[in-house]
């Protein structure tokens, strides 16, 4: 009676919660690992903490964050990949590692369309189009006026080849036809320093350190690479806004999810997926979003599933034409 009893009370805390009793066992007593390919401190590692307290707590259960830094991301993610698929490795997917690598990365031992399962998406950050306050680059068509009369001499800084910043510049140089010459740095904050100091001519930076020269009267902002304007600089125009021929439609955005090891049984996904997304939509994570230039992106397995080929057929199209690489 007693074995029974406590079935049955499983039974109806599953249920209470939405959620398939055998996938709700089968991961009690487990610690869960959330993975972050980078080092401490970044967007990624912040999300991936703020996900795992959140999640800890409502299942009343150890989450901790693992960083597995190194290759740009592909040491902790093929980490991931060889895990065990029971839910209890996650990865903190990010555009650069799931969709941009796999095509910068001739030797990955892994697929991650293929290897991965896609868990929940949360969370998507545009890019800002900056330049040193001096500069006569006001708008978007100034900046595709400078560069049609000037090829190639108009440079543009990144945190490093192939990152989101770099192609994002090559996007917008094959979508408006101009040629803008890279410069990459080891990291956004060497690269921000050499534009405000006029070293480099613009940037397409992730917001936050970036936001803060805006404020302080160092840079200026021409354009947001997202659908929308930013919230905190509502005069900002996005790129499509330009009216400046090929870059209507424009967008570059950096996405962010959990992910599983291929394998990991329906039901596990399933309900980690629903308690990823009730953490997601409360204002609390919404707000630690906010503070590090993301908005919400919410939606399941299969969402996420159908944004990485959309993002990893993109990106591979404009790594292929810009011959861009890292090895």
């Amino acid at each position: 009676m007693l074995r029974c009893t406590r079935r049955a009370l499983v039974v109806s805390v599953a249920a209470s919660l939405g959620l398939p009793a055998w996938a709700q066992s089968s991961l009690q007593g487990k610690l869960i690992r959330i993975v972050v390919p980078f080092t401490p401190g970044g967007g990624n590692d912040v999300f991936a903490r703020q996900m795992a307290k959140s999640l800890g707590q409502l299942r009343n259960q150890s989450v901790v964050v693992e960083n597995k830094p190194g290759a740009g991301g592909n040491l902790g993610t093929e980490y991931v990949v060889r895990s065990a698929p029971d839910g209890a490795t996650l990865l903190l997917g990010h555009s650069g590692t799931v969709s941009i690598n796999p095509a910068l990365y001739s030797q990955l031992k892994y697929d991650t369309q293929k290897d991965l399962v896609p868990v929940a998406m949360f969370a998507s950050s545009a890019l800002l189009l900056v330049v040193p306050a001096s500069s006569p680059i006001k708008t978007v068509a100034d900046l595709v006026a400078a560069a049609k009369s000037n090829p190639g001499k108009i440079n543009f800084a990144s945190s490093g080849s192939g990152t989101g910043g770099h192609l994002t510049g090559e996007m917008f140089g094959q979508r408006s036809g101009v040629k803008l010459s890279h410069i990459p740095y080891k990291g956004t904050a060497p690269a921000l320093t050499d534009l405000a100091g006029e070293q480099v001519q613009l940037m397409f930076s992730v917001i936050p350190p970036a936001l803060a020269l805006v404020k302080s009267g160092r840079l200026r902002a021409v354009a947001v690479t997202g659908s929308k304007r930013w919230p905190s600089l509502p005069d900002v125009p996005t790129v499509a806004e330009s009216g400046v021929q090929g870059l209507g439609g424009f967008e570059s955005t950096l996405t962010y999810g959990i992910l599983a090891p291929r394998g990991t049984p329906d039901a596990v996904v399933t309900e980690l997926s629903g308690q990823m997304l009730k953490i997601a939509a409360t204002e609390e994570f919404q707000s630690r979003l906010g503070v590090e230039g993301a908005v919400p992106l919410l939606g399941g397995s299969a969402d996420y599933a159908a944004l990485i080929r959309r993002e990893s057929a993109q990106w591979a199209e404009i790594i292929k034409v810009s011959g861009a690489t890292v090895e």
